[in-house]
């Protein structure tokens, strides 16, 4: 299949969730570090190949706290694409750093005021410290999806008690669960998706993964100095996985792809995985990023996972949700 005629697979987003494409475009740091006529360029192509599912946030709490335009720019490459709010999926963030205080509601009229729309598809509830009073976030949650502002939700990294607590709260109460757990997960981390207690829910389909973060914010994609912001390093092994590197381009020649192509096929292998969101700033990078369907089903799943096994770098890691080492 050429790259001109690649079409973009579905996969069911959790029990209840939307089909939706196996790749999904981030906004952190992407759309504020490209061109305007590039950003409508990717858009469409996204589009075109079946991958217009964009994961789009307002990073203004806790460590986003950064001002950022990112969303502001996707709004405005979306509309000057040509493409229709039912050309595409949204997904916003609802963030917990300053929650209750900015109250869903509240977040959602500023965030989808900023893309230009009146609602999303679906949100992502999380990156939190401390406690939080779940069955709390379970019924605001569900008020939303009341009034009409997104139809399903997912948690971010979340502890799994937490999770547990989330599903057992919109059981009793009759309220909508969440359907998917986004997590950190690809080649070197993998103990908070593999590990038993979200392995469990994986495994009986109570969730389904979407996979985040899997290029280590551009190290597993050769670039082993990020001169941006990158996610945080849960466990000390940055210097490892730089380390490693080398080791990653080896096995991707040896399967004849590139690094980056290795990584989405190696998550897209896991049974769970529904969706594999990365952040590209070059229509390029989208392009090689295709190429991970054509590995996949040429390797397969198996071998993949043989062929990358010493990768994995965070097992020390608790795989419980609760990140202690």
């Amino acid at each position: 299949m050429s790259a001109g005629t690649v079409r973009i697979p579905t996969r069911p987003l959790g029990p209840g969730g939307p089909d939706v494409p196996v790749f999904a475009l981030g906004s952190w740091n992407t759309w504020d570090r490209m061109a305007p006529d590039e950003a409508v360029a990717l858009i469409r192509r996204a589009h075109e190949v079946g991958a217009a599912f964009f994961d789009v946030a307002h990073y203004d709490m806790g460590p986003h706290a950064e001002n950022a335009r990112t969303d502001l720019l996707f709004g405005e490459a979306v509309r000057a694409a040509g493409l229709g709010r039912d050309d595409y999926l949204l997904c916003g963030k609802l963030w917990l750093w300053e929650y209750p205080e900015k109250s869903f509601a509240g977040q959602l009229d500023v965030s989808l005021d900023r893309v230009g729309v009146d609602r999303a598809d679906l949100v992502v509830v999380g990156d939190y410290v401390g406690e939080v009073d779940v069955p709390r976030i379970v019924r605001e949650v569900a008020e939303q999806i009341a009034a009409g502002r997104f139809d399903a939700w997912g948690v971010n990294n979340w502890a799994i008690r937490d999770v547990r607590t989330a599903l057992e709260t919109a059981e009793a109460e009759g309220l909508t669960p969440p359907t998917f757990a986004q997590l950190k997960y690809g080649l070197v981390r993998r103990a908070m998706a593999e590990g038993s207690h979200y392995g469990e829910l994986f495994a009986d389909g109570t969730l389904a993964l979407q996979a985040s973060d899997v290029f280590e914010g551009g190290i597993l994609a050769g670039k082993l100095s990020p001169a941006r912001k990158i996610g945080a390093d849960v466990g000390g092994i940055r210097e490892r996985i730089v380390a490693v590197y080398p080791e990653v381009e080896r096995i991707a020649a040896d399967l004849g792809a590139t690094p980056t192509q290795l990584g989405i096929a190696f998550a897209l292998a896991h049974p769970a995985t529904a969706n594999v969101l990365f952040g590209v700033s070059r229509l390029s990078q989208l392009e090689d990023n295709l190429g991970a369907l054509e590995l996949l089903d040429r390797v397969g799943a198996e071998r993949l996972r043989e062929a990358t096994a010493g990768l994995w770098l965070d097992g020390a890691v608790a795989p419980d949700g609760t990140w202690a080492p």
